[in-house]
């Protein structure tokens, strides 16, 4: 009798006990349907102040509803994310929301995928760069309209792929309804869980130099003269996480380790070494009137300052065309810039390069420096800027930004580029202007090296290097270091504050949780299904361990205390 009952006992359990596993499955995979869950990478708008003046976006949190469009009459926007891909962009239509300070409650703005930084230069093709001219257009005027704007509400930027483009399809189809998503439509709920934004406490900016000592004569107590060749390698742009600046100033930054790097080949014999100094300098605080600049020159003692004859500053030296522009503050008359001017030209006109020369006087009480070279300028030493851009951008407006990916350099200019600056300075050095010499021939043991030029091409092209989140021991200013000490000597580098005009905001990237909502229809059937199921699971416990008379003895009514008394 006892081992029947426990048998019966046991397999009364084991119903149980599935029963509350069935239970727990169900349960699950309904809140699995209702809940459906897809996180996806994002990055948030700069937001900055200049002088006490907001900028960007003020909001990084984010929780409400997907729309598709700016335009819907029907729509109360401030409660809803509003996704646009950028290639389908209005600019017009968001430039006027904007600028009549309508309510949002956030933007999602999708990028075509190949301008992911973290895309290999080898998927792009010929015919994806040429196709891309009407969506880099519109890149560069979305992020002019961005950067300069007080946007009061969360803006992000993400890559398109299969499975947010099926999203936005999605939300169109609900849009087309004139049914909004809403907890009682359902739709998808955009949600971005992160803290607000905090100030960036005392941003650096960290300058890098190296030398490459000249050739003194025996018995020669005079200082050799030095020429400067010097590269600004920060950025900046609408979302400073994915300010990679592949050309502006990846390439100038490239150039310099090149050119440092086929110096160092020829000063280490001292047959070859030229009897001039060479000072390499990677420079910060570009985007910031190359206020970095400004102080590295300040921290050069005067005997030092007086013994450069000249200063190249290169800049966006990786544009497709065969123009480059050499930009100067002095006229073409002065003593070294005409040498200079000289021997570009020449090398210039033989590897059919064209060669455009543009003055611009500096004006001493205009606080804008438009090109690197004007603080060489402003300390009285003699220097040009050569670069592919025609005309200087205006403040934090430049080819720094979203479409600055690697796509949009051509490697080929780089090498190109290079050799013509190192040949001209070469020339200059060793005094072969007027001689068809060609120091750095192709298959030479001084030819560029198109390997090394590509590989740091590819890593510039994948960090982001917006100063003010760069600490001073961040591993690219440390690999950068690095790299020129392979190459010069008393490589050293300058720790500066930035200038106190500009306070930045953290909260540079974040996780996009994207939720399918359901409708509230959909979560009443939910609440009956689970109700009726629980209802019978109850039922079928009482009648399996107690019996059928017990589970309806539970649902009569009690008889009254008067009829148990009588």
């Amino acid at each position: 009798m006892d081992g029947t009952r426990r048998g019966r006992g046991g397999g009364e359990v084991l119903k149980s006990i599935y029963s509350i596993l069935l239970f727990v499955l169900v349960l699950v995979a309904c809140v699995e349907i209702g809940n459906a869950a897809i996180a996806v990478n994002v990055y948030r708008l700069i937001q900055y102040d200049i002088a006490g003046v907001p900028f960007g976006s003020r909001l990084s949190g984010l929780n409400h509803h997907a729309g598709s469009s700016l335009s819907s009459t029907t729509t109360d926007l401030s409660r809803i994310v509003v996704i646009l891909p950028v290639r389908e962009l209005n600019l017009a239509l968001l430039n006027d929301y904007i600028t009549r300070k309508q309510a949002l409650g956030g933007l999602l703005l999708l990028l075509p995928e190949r301008f992911d930084f973290k895309e290999s230069a080898e998927k792009m093709t010929s015919d994806d760069v040429d196709g891309d001219s009407l969506v880099r257009s519109s890149m560069v005027e979305l992020e002019k309209l961005l950067i300069h704007t007080y946007l009061p509400y969360p803006v992000y930027f993400a890559f398109e792929n299969e499975i947010l483009n099926a999203i936005l399809a999605d939300v169109r189809r609900i849009d087309v309804t004139g049914q909004p998503a809403s907890t009682t439509n359902g739709g998808y709920k955009l949600v971005v869980s992160t803290w607000e934004p905090k100030k960036v406490s005392s941003p650096t900016m960290t300058n890098i130099q190296g030398w490459l000592p000249g050739l003194k004569e025996d018995g020669g107590a005079n200082q050799l003269p030095t020429i400067a060749i010097v590269a600004s390698y920060d950025t900046f742009g609408a979302a400073p996480a994915l300010s990679v600046g592949s050309d502006s100033n990846g390439s100038g930054v490239v150039a310099i380790l090149e050119i440092a790097r086929l110096f160092s080949r020829l000063y280490s014999n001292p047959k070859t070494r030229g009897k001039y100094n060479l000072l390499f300098g990677l420079t910060s605080g570009g985007p910031y009137n190359y206020n970095g600049t400004f102080k590295w020159l300040r921290s050069f003692d005067q005997r030092l300052r007086e013994s450069i004859d000249y200063a190249i500053c290169l800049n966006s030296i990786g544009s497709l065309n065969n123009e480059l522009w050499v930009h100067v503050s002095k006229l073409p008359e002065n003593m070294y810039i005409k040498q200079v001017l000289e021997g570009v030209s020449d090398v210039a006109r033989d590897m059919g390069v064209k060669i455009v020369i543009k003055h611009k006087k500096i004006n001493i009480s205009d606080t804008r420096v438009a090109w690197e070279h004007e603080q060489f300028s402003r300390v009285r030493v003699t220097a040009l800027t050569l670069s592919g851009l025609p005309a200087p951008p205006k403040l934090l407006e430049s080819t720094w930004g979203l479409y600055d990916s690697r796509s949009s350099v051509d490697v080929n200019a780089v090498y190109r580029n290079v050799k013509l600056v190192a040949e001209s300075l070469a020339k200059h050095i060793y005094g072969q202007q007027n001689r068809n010499i060609e120091i750095f021939a192709e298959n030479s043991s001084l030819a560029i090296n198109p390997s090394y030029v590509t590989l740091w091409l590819d890593l510039l092209s994948r960090t982001p290097r917006v100063a003010p989140f760069l600490q001073k021991t961040d591993p690219f200013i440390s690999a950068l270091k690095k790299e020129l000490s392979d190459h010069t000597v008393d490589v050293h580098w300058h720790h500066e504050s930035l200038d106190g005009m500009f306070t930045f905001y953290d909260s540079t990237t974040a996780t996009l949780n994207i939720y399918q909502v359901t409708s509230v229809t959909f979560d009443l059937l939910l609440l009956l299904v689970l109700g009726s199921y629980l209802i019978l699971l109850f039922c079928f416990l009482v009648i399996t361990t107690r019996g059928v008379d017990d589970l309806i003895n539970m649902f009569r009514r009690p008889p009254s205390r008067k009829i148990k008394a009588v």
